[in-house]
């Protein structure tokens, strides 16, 4: 006899869908109910043998639980769970807890990332309802301007524990830093001119953590060295090998002061922009291959030559570009001296950048004054989004090589004499 499986109800949808995302959710459907089949079916599979004295089984299906709504990227789904009965004592008996839809799950965490989002989008609390429903459907309950402002709260709550948990047990081998700005106009005029500073390292095993997240000036000195000083106070006391960031004197002033072993590596991506900004645009695509040839090369005394070469292709016509490029020398190659399976993540502060490419400089202000809380708590919210995302160091067993002092050449590990 074939089991009975897990009812999905489908909602009546306006006759201008498209067929692509119509045979979507269908598919969206059909994939919830079976997962959810089979989850029931291994609970109660694994209880079979729990039966009373006349043989009789005593975890067992019982109809269904009231149908509820989920919300999906592809639009709303209502999803009825098989609800299980237990008939052992109390002492013993066990609550069926799906996996997969979590009591008072109503959204996917997909969507609970686009709340954010959209708000350092530019979208106000009373204008969410209309944003959702024009990106997941027409029907899209639940996202009022009261729940919204719950979220809200209940996400400002979590930031807040968030920023004085301990960071004793962590070891950050590598960092990166960045400033990322957004449009949001906030309560306080003074604030104008504040950005987002936000700080990520490389664990020993070569996961990529966020670190801090704390608005400051300008990216100011003393902006920076509070926010160190912060992360050194809650355990964070191991300086980290490298740290990579764009040319912002601000941070490398304050890591000098709080991490004084920590080497500086510039940020390529940064400084090829700095040094291209210099440049008319007829030149650039000649200076970018010129600059690839740097970075790229296989050694740093390679690299050294590719570096000489430019300033004499570019330096009578351009000086600017050249001294832009020259004054930081040395912190550009600095990648040279680690892993050569590391290059491609210390060359860049490319995971910040990527994390807010879409929203960062091109914001819209929204029409009420914003709070300076609830924008650390969003861009804080997107980034723990990101970082299940952040991919794991290449090469990363030998950083327990670089956290011991092995000394590298060239990204080769040099030979005990």
């Amino acid at each position: 006899m074939s089991q009975p499986t897990a009812k999905v109800v489908a909602f009546p949808q306006e006759s201008t869908e498209d067929a692509l995302t119509a045979i979507l959710r269908r598919g969206a459907r059909q994939m919830l109910a079976t997962a959810i089949e089979a989850e029931i079916q291994v609970y109660l599979g694994d209880r079979a043998e729990v039966v009373d004295g006349d043989g009789h089984r005593q975890v067992v299906r019982n109809g269904y639980l009231p149908a509820r709504s989920l919300q999906t990227p592809l639009g709303e789904i209502a999803v009825r769970q098989p609800r299980v009965r237990d008939r052992r004592p109390a002492e013993t008996r066990e609550t069926f807890r799906s996996a997969i839809l979590p009591p008072y799950l109503r959204k996917t965490k997909s969507l609970e990332d686009l709340l954010p989002w959209l708000y350092l989008k530019g979208i106000s609390t009373g204008d969410f309802g209309e944003a959702l429903a024009a990106l997941l459907g027409p029907a899209a309950p639940g996202v009022s301007a009261s729940t919204i402002t719950r979220l809200k709260i209940i996400w400002e709550q979590e930031f807040e524990t968030w920023q004085r948990r301990s960071l004793a047990d962590r070891h950050y081998v590598y960092v990166w830093a960045d400033g990322v700005h957004f449009n949001v106009r906030l309560e306080d005029p003074a604030n104008a001119r504040q950005c987002i500073l936000v700080l990520m390292g490389a664990t020993s095993d070569g996961r990529k953590e966020l670190i801090a997240v704390t608005d400051g000036y300008r990216e100011s000195e003393q902006s920076w060295r509070e926010l160190l000083l912060d992360a050194h106070a809650r355990g964070l006391t191991v300086a980290p090998s490298v740290a990579t960031g764009d040319g912002a004197l601000g941070f490398w002033a304050a890591l000098a002061k709080v991490f004084p072993a920590t080497r500086p590596q510039r940020c390529w991506v940064h400084k090829t922009a700095n040094v291209l900004n210099k440049l008319p645009k007829s030149v650039q695509p000649k200076a970018t291959q010129a600059l690839h040839a740097i970075w790229m090369a296989e050694t740093r005394g390679a690299a050294h030559r590719a570096f000489t070469q430019f300033g004499e292709v570019f330096a009578a016509k351009y000086p600017a570009a050249v001294a832009c490029l020259e004054k930081d020398r040395e912190a550009l190659l600095t990648f040279y001296d680690f892993p050569a399976e590391h290059w491609r993540h210390l060359r860049t502060s490319n995971p910040i950048e990527s994390t807010f490419a879409s929203v960062r400089l091109r914001t819209v202000k929204t029409r009420g004054a914003g709070s300076r809380t609830a924008c650390l708590t969003m861009v804080f919210k997107l980034a723990l989004s990101a970082q299940q995302r952040w991919r794991i160091l290449n090469g990363a067993e030998l950083l327990k090589d670089v956290i011991n002092g092995e000394t590298f050449e060239d990204g080769i590990k040099k030979q005990a004499a």
